[in-house]
């Protein structure tokens, strides 16, 4: 497994190599690379610094035979995961798992559970990001938003 200091590394890589291209696409995609190797890197450091407040499974006990309670926590764990990956997650992707999260429930309350979940994206952005990363993010230059 990846640890901050191989992800800086791989930042670093792609830094070089960015040095010796002139292909516009390539640049980019060196450019995105560095940016989510970086996103990764702060990631770990994160989990480093925090350790202490992350929910363990061992921490949580369900009742035993309690399927719905064991399916629960797996659920609240992959939602964790994707929010403590989300700004490295494609944009298109982001859109399309804020969509299907949106419209999980009642029909009629839908648009409450979106302004819910834009919500808490936006309060949950990572505040690490620095203004360099987003200003050489593309979708930021087009007025896209980098989180939903």
């Amino acid at each position: 497994m990846f640890k901050a200091k191989q992800f800086r590394a791989k930042a670093r890589e792609s830094a070089e190599s960015l040095k010796h291209t002139d292909d516009a696409g390539e640049i980019r995609e060196l450019q995105r690379s560095k940016a989510s190797f970086t996103a990764l890197a702060e990631n770990e450091d994160w989990l480093a610094n925090n350790f202490d407040k992350i929910i363990r499974s061992q921490d949580i006990h369900a009742p035993e035979g309690s399927v719905a309670k064991t399916e629960e926590h797996i659920l609240r764990c992959l939602g964790a995961a994707v929010i403590m990956q989300w700004n490295t997650i494609p944009t298109k992707l982001q859109r399309e798992l804020f969509d299907t999260a949106g419209s999980m429930g009642d029909v009629l309350k839908s648009t409450v559970l979106r302004a819910q979940i834009a919500r808490f994206l936006h309060s949950h952005k990572d505040d690490e990001e620095s203004s360099a990363d987003r200003a050489s993010d593309p979708s930021v230059a087009k007025g896209t938003p980098h989180s939903t």
